[in-house]
């Protein structure tokens, strides 16, 4: 099981940094233009992300009754599912962790599909 807790992070600033860090990786390599098109992939992308080789999460647990995810983890929600409580963080308990992973067994996971 892995936790991820994100202080003073922004997902579009992710995005951005990984995608120039894989332009700098290819201009180190001397790549055209052209050449480096071809090779921005997802899974180019994936790689220079901040935190590459932890795994995308299965669910995002957001306090405070917002029902936004605020620029947390753009690109690894993809798939993820979410859960919103009105419980602050300060006050999130461990009765309000068991919730959210009840509430997540329940669901019925598509991926996308």
């Amino acid at each position: 099981m892995h936790l991820t807790i994100a202080a003073a992070y922004g997902g579009r600033e992710e995005i951005t940094d990984a995608v120039k860090a894989l332009l700098r990786e290819q201009l180190a390599h001397s790549k055209t233009l052209k050449e480096v098109i071809d090779l921005v992939t997802p899974e180019a992308i994936g790689r220079s992300l901040y935190a590459p080789d932890l795994p995308d999460p299965d669910l995002i647990i957001r306090t405070s009754g917002e029902i936004r995810l605020s620029g947390f983890l753009l690109w690894q929600s993809v798939f993820s599912e979410f859960y919103f409580t009105d419980v602050y963080w300060p006050a999130f308990r461990r009765i309000d962790f068991l919730r959210a992973l009840r509430d997540f067994q329940q669901r019925q996971r598509r991926f996308g599909k």
